[in-house]
């Protein structure tokens, strides 16, 4: 059974990120002032993957960030140095897990949006 990690992030000068797990309700938000919405969005995509304890995990991340999903699934190009930066990382990550799958969602469907308050 996969598990479902809602991820989200916001920038600006209450920025901050974080994830909601579906399966067992565990989420994590962490303040980060004066990032944007971009490297928000990463940021909890990368807190995510540092969440999934076993590489054998089925893992699917839903984020309402069509861009950073599109980035990841190397379907947009990344021109900015410190996203391609956060993107490295999460490709690192993402490389560790057997089975994953990057989802974009609608705003309204991110479980974790609701939970974060944005």
């Amino acid at each position: 059974m996969p598990i479902s990690i809602y991820v989200d992030g916001s920038g600006g000068d209450n920025s901050g990120y974080g994830f909601y797990v579906k399966e067992t309700g565990e989420s994590f938000y962490e303040k980060k002032p004066n990032i944007t919405n971009n490297q928000a969005e990463y940021l909890a995509i990368i807190a995510a993957l540092k969440f999934v304890k076993s590489k054998d995990d089925e893992v699917v991340i839903y984020s309402d960030s069509k861009n950073t999903i599109a980035q990841l699934n190397h379907e947009n190009a990344i021109n900015n140095d410190q996203l391609r930066s956060l993107a490295r990382e999460a490709w690192e990550l993402i490389a560790k897990v057997s089975k994953i799958k990057l989802t974009w969602i609608p705003r309204k469907e991110n479980l974790a949006g609701k939970m974060l308050g944005s």
